[in-house]
């Protein structure tokens, strides 16, 4: 092996979180608290017991649980065997899990008891598809993991920056959805450039209260080993919980998208937050002015990132100390990333609108057996995220909206992130949609959906008038629809093409 190769390999990260501080915490759920040396163990003996059902290195692994310790110990036993973690979203349909199983070739289906009626239905649409549990007990033959002997076969000690961490399906909504590789070299990068960003201390605690089949969990995980901090695990958002762990538990970071953070403020009422808390990293899209305002306004340490699955959750992060000068930017590129934006075929000038580009070590390489789709996305080496921003004089990326949700109305784009933020600062509306619908005349128009806060009486014209003295006339929605809660991924991002009356 020669020098360059040697640089592709790196020592197993929870292994060296093991030896060097054995009895720090590295993670904690509801019902269990585990050491980095606990944890170590945990790994290597589910790595162990799944080898006996010939789970090998290259093997496709999917995996359909809830937030927990176990989660995280399964993805890491995942990685002393070489196998590759495929993290199912438990919100789909069945129809849509045995698709994403079919697709990636799949040899083994791991769930815990949560989903264990589901894993079983799968099984029954998928006869020779081997399953296993995570959980004490199965109904069926599923085997438990918990209980099975440990095979005696050699684990990994050492880390390829070039393998295939994980295939995580991108959410579909721009069509079928597709696996996007998610290599160790792009959660090491991304590791590295968000610490170099960010700040980073052996006390950091960071709480995961996003989904871990989400690339921003995921990446959770990986800079806990990475860094040698600890993570508190939640199953699942409750706006409440995360603000007693925030006060109980010493978390100094969270990540979280707009709709969550709103949920936060609103059930924190006017208490300010421990100074423990030194970032909340804010994703999931351009966020509400208001919303930025409010955090400003209450010195909720607050971040924005803008990332998507292939650029391993942050590509560009605001910088702590710009937070407030630079309010409503996703900030500037990471340091191992490049970014640039596009418009017509050139190079964007300092503030037009174009497509977001990305090229570095933290860009996936390609879509799992999807050849045509990775050629598509691609250009010259860099990705084409299909997302609309600009670049200010200094270098700051303002994200605007999706390309694909882009309405072009008389001639004039608008963007529905803009007009949902107008909505959104209305003290009565909790969440606001636009998509476009066709129209004769303007061959787009924009439509407005809103969920009133309850107890509100507001009408859809008084919230029209509040948006006509703030946006321009062909900026304004051609109707207001009120609705209940809005459409939303398990990651809380808005699903503007499931809008409807």
């Amino acid at each position: 092996m020669d020098t360059r190769e040697n640089a592709r390999y790196l020592p197993d990260w929870l292994a060296r979180c093991a030896a060097n501080a054995p009895l720090r915490l590295a993670v904690q759920d509801e019902h269990t608290r585990w050491s980095f040396a606990d944890l170590d163990r945990e790994a290597s003996r589910i790595a162990r017991q799944i080898a006996t059902l010939s789970v090998q290195a290259g093997d496709r692994v999917a995996l359909l649980a809830s937030n927990s310790s176990a989660y995280v110990a399964f993805v890491h036993a995942l990685t002393r065997l070489g196998a590759i973690l495929v993290p199912l979203n438990a919100r789909l349909t069945q129809d849509e899990l045995c698709w994403q199983v079919r697709d990636v070739r799949a040899s083994l289906l791991v769930s815990d008891a949560r989903y264990a009626s589901t894993a079983a239905a799968i099984g029954r649409a998928m006869p020779d598809l081997p399953r296993a549990t995570l959980a004490e007990a199965a109904d069926d033959d599923t085997a438990i993991i918990g209980t099975m002997p440990e095979a005696d076969v050699a684990l990994r000690s050492l880390i390829d920056l070039d393998a295939t961490q994980a295939i995580m399906y991108t959410s579909g909504t721009t069509g079928q959805p597709k696996g996007a590789l998610i290599t160790y070299g792009m959660q090491w990068w991304n590791a590295v450039g968000s610490a170099l960003n960010l700040g980073h201390t052996p006390d950091d605690r960071w709480l995961a209260c996003l989904p871990l089949f989400h690339i921003g969990g995921l990446s959770i995980l990986m800079r806990s080993v990475i860094y040698g901090i600890s993570v508190i695990v939640h199953e699942r958002f409750d706006a409440a919980a995360v603000n007693r762990s925030i006060a109980e538990d010493g978390v100094t970071m969270i990540s979280v998208v707009a709709v969550m953070l709103q949920r936060m403020l609103d059930a924190q009422s006017d208490n300010d937050y421990p100074p423990a808390l030194r970032c909340v990293l804010l994703g999931g899209g351009p966020a509400p002015q208001s919303l930025l305002e409010e955090c400003a306004r209450r010195r909720v340490p607050v971040v924005q990132t803008y990332g998507l699955t292939e650029s391993c959750s942050q590509a560009v992060t605001l910088a702590p100390g710009d937070a407030l000068r630079k309010l409503g930017s996703a900030g500037r590129p990471l340091l191992p990333v490049q970014l640039r934006i596009m418009r017509e075929g050139q190079e964007a000038q300092a503030g037009e609108p174009g497509e977001i580009y990305l090229r570095g070590p933290t860009i996936t390489p390609g879509y799992a057996d999807r050849p045509e789709a990775t050629a598509r996305a691609f250009h010259d080496g860099w990705l084409a995220t299909g997302d609309i921003g600009y670049l200010d004089s200094e270098g700051y990326l303002y994200v605007l909206d999706r390309r694909a949700d882009l309405i072009i109305s008389g001639g004039e784009n608008v963007y529905p992130a803009e007009i949902e933020s107008v909505l959104l600062s209305h003290p009565d509306v909790a969440e606001s949609g636009v998509r476009g619908q066709p129209d004769d005349q303007w061959g787009q128009v924009p439509v407005a959906f809103v969920h009133l806060r309850k107890g509100s009486a507001v009408t859809a014209n008084e919230l029209l008038a509040f948006a006509g003295q703030r946006l321009a006339r062909y900026k304004l929605p051609r109707v207001i629809h009120l609705v209940g809660p809005l459409p939303r991924t398990s990651s809380g991002k808005l699903l503007r093409r499931a809008l409807r009356v």
